[in-house]
């Protein structure tokens, strides 16, 4: 259990209406500069899809932001998935939205329900995987071929296909996880013949720099080997079509550069009381 949640009751579902405006108003923001960003790089409206990123937001807060238009969260860490997940998949069906996996299943709302991705952005422990795969639709945090491995031995036993995100340490930065981009394209073919596992596209995380011209450099290139994955004729690619990156500081960039995912939290809900 991480610290924080002993101090925090991530389950909780009120929210008072000062609070649920507030965010209902970044999400707006968020919304309106997506479209913006996508007029300015030439691209169809709707082409980059909003991940609301939840972590340290509890259940109440989560659902101000899929009220006033969120339709996809991730989530970092698996222990918040688990304390969350049931308020939020009840919420979600009140609704008329299937949260995560339960859009393959009965959502409580019958077969009208609007599917709802819920995704794992964070790094996941090999010994945590079991905890998120009941709920959570893509793992975007794959970086090597063990952990992929892990993950479709555990999905071919529940008899489920998992979608996962390749992330890549464009950056270079130490303290960033990913697999290293020359050792993309092949790792991707690897994992995306791994019975149980849909390789749904790639990850990464922006340089902490202020020198755009590295930001950009970065985005461009993990778009320029998803480019080459798609056009490498493996059926087993086919799917590999999804570009996450882009975050609060760096979205606009991100979007003129290909992203199809930007994953936003502190535009949304405000900056974080806890790490």
């Amino acid at each position: 259990m991480v610290a924080y949640m002993d101090h925090k009751n991530l389950a909780n579902e009120t929210i008072d209406e000062a609070r649920a405006r507030k965010i209902a108003d970044g999400v707006h923001r968020v919304l309106d500069g997506i479209a913006e960003a996508e007029s300015k790089a030439g691209r169809k409206a709707g082409e980059v899809r909003l991940l609301a990123a939840t972590k340290t937001r509890d259940v109440g807060e989560i659902m101000a932001a899929i009220d006033a238009g969120v339709r996809m969260i991730g989530e970092n860490r698996p222990q918040e998935v688990d304390v969350k997940v049931a308020g939020l998949t009840a919420r979600c069906a009140e609704r008329g939205f299937a949260l995560g996996t339960a859009a393959d299943g009965d959502a409580g709302t019958g077969d009208a329900a609007t599917p709802l991705p819920f995704h794992l952005i964070g790094q996941l422990q090999s010994n945590k995987i079991n905890k998120v795969l009941p709920y959570v639709t893509t793992i975007e945090s794959v970086d090597s071929l063990s952990l992929a491995q892990k993950i479709s031995r555990r999905a071919e036993a529940r008899g489920i296909t998992v979608g996962v995100l390749l992330e890549v340490n464009e950056s270079g930065e130490e303290s960033k996880s990913g697999c290293a981009p020359d050792a993309a394209a092949d790792l991707a073919a690897a994992v995306a013949a791994l019975p149980g596992l849909r390789l749904e596209g790639l990850m990464t995380i922006g340089a902490h720099v202020h020198d755009e011209a590295t930001i950009r450099g970065g985005f461009a290139h993990l778009r320029e080997t998803r480019d080459a994955l798609l056009a490498s004729g493996d059926a087993a690619l086919a799917d590999c079509r999804e570009l996450s990156m882009g975050m609060t500081h760096d979205m606009a960039i991100a979007i003129d550069e290909g992203s199809t995912i930007v994953r936003v939290g502190t535009a949304i809900f405000g900056e974080r009381a806890f790490i």
